[in-house]
């Protein structure tokens, strides 16, 4: 018997990305794997059915997705359709169980096992699996152009007949990937860029870059798995009144904090945006979060005063076919490590490899980002939703 692979149509609003794409259906295909994708499943990311060719099978009936030994999403999966899952059966998609406990509830009933690619450990050997860092590589070249789009000013500096035009400065707030990539956009657009992050340890990669990092004295915060930890009350005001400085002479302010399953952390206050100037932009990637800046709206642009606040969600869906092709591989990196090669002459003479599932509970990867296992709480974060803690 193969393995056996479901790839569901998401249903989130907005959400254009698919967890499996012609490429990587190809490549699991040859492991030997059954696959089923829902019929439409691509059209968001702008693959139709008949791209995926004669390696899968595409199917109208949610049965035949849901009813898979593994289930592959972006999202998590409606309650009502994880319970159309079996027992033991697994799930591998963006989770984020504190926003979602219903999702986990469900998980449990049904004895699914999860793995959520929000709680990839980011250890050098899993890199190639890290979804947070290639969708967060995505929303940071987006909300670079985001913003470039939404100013009334050239980014780069012009020299014309009609005189000089001086580039525009950028302020990035964050300096992870999204920020490093917003600022790497920023720079080759020709803005002026400046940076800022609370882990001074990321300094050396933001100048590399070609921007100029900002400090704010007496104020560092590098914590585990390359996140900051949160500020004490003192240091953020110490970074406030930096940044406040900053910002009143940036055209575009771009602020990219987290912190790992928890609500975005308040950056910007609104008489911080007192003080930018007219007609300047600022671009919220923490929006789905509750926002960096006081005054943002997810999914909205807030004009206050003359300052445009943009809150974009689901930045990475704009770029749907290059986010879903970076997804897809991450989770199939992920999924090799739960196969392992099983005996079948006549697939041999097929030329392909029969695999069967075989998960490695002591391996430091599916240890770290497994979610639920048989439906019971395998994590942290899942303990936590169903108790309602954050």
């Amino acid at each position: 018997m193969s393995i056996s692979i479901g790839v569901p149509k998401e249903t989130v609003s907005g959400e254009t990305r698919v967890a499996v794409v012609p490429k990587v259906a190809a490549k699991l295909a040859r492991l030997g794997a059954d696959l089923q994708i829902q019929q439409g499943a691509g059209e968001a990311s702008r693959i139709p059915d008949q791209d995926f060719g004669d390696n899968v099978t595409i199917t109208s009936r949610e049965a035949d997705v849901f009813g898979a030994d593994v289930v592959l999403a972006v999202n998590p999966p409606a309650p009502s359709k994880i319970a159309k899952m079996r027992s033991g059966a697994v799930l591998i998609s963006f989770v984020q169980a504190h926003n979602n406990p219903k999702v986990v509830e469900a998980m449990q009933k049904a004895g699914v096992t999860c793995f959520a690619m929000e709680l990839i450990p980011r250890i050098t050997r899993a890199q190639s699996m890290d979804a947070l860092s290639s969708q967060a590589a995505a929303a940071g070249y987006k909300c670079a152009l985001i913003a470039a789009e939404s100013l009334p000013r050239f980014l780069p500096m012009l020299t014309t007949a009609a005189g000089t035009i001086r580039p525009a400065k950028v302020l990035v707030i964050g300096a992870g990937v999204a920020g490093l990539q917003a600022i790497a956009t920023a720079n080759r657009l020709g803005a002026k860029v400046f940076a800022y992050d609370v882990r001074t340890d990321t300094k050396e990669q933001v100048e590399s870059l070609g921007a100029e990092f900002l400090i704010a004295q007496g104020v560092t915060a590098e914590g585990e798995g390359g996140y900051a930890r949160e500020l004490t009350d003192d240091e953020k005001q110490k970074q406030q009144d930096m940044l406040a400085d900053n910002m009143t002479d940036a055209d575009a302010v771009i602020t990219t904090a987290s912190v790992p399953g928890k609500p975005a952390p308040k950056i910007i206050s609104k008489a911080m945006v007192d003080g930018m100037k007219a007609g300047s932009v600022l671009v919220d990637l923490g929006a789905s979060g509750g926002g960096n800046c006081e005054l943002t709206e997810p999914d909205k642009t807030v004009t206050y005063g003359s300052v445009s606040i943009i809150g974009p969600s689901n930045v990475p869906a704009l770029l749907a076919e290059h986010a879903s092709e970076m997804y897809a591989q991450n989770l199939a990196n992920l999924l090799s490590l739960m196969l392992t090669e099983a005996e079948d002459q006549s697939a041999a003479q097929r030329g392909t490899k029969m695999h069967d599932l075989a998960i490695d509970w002591d391996d430091a990867v599916i240890d770290g980002a497994v979610l639920t296992r048989d439906g019971e709480p395998a994590s942290d974060a899942a303990r936590n939703a169903l108790s309602g803690e954050q």
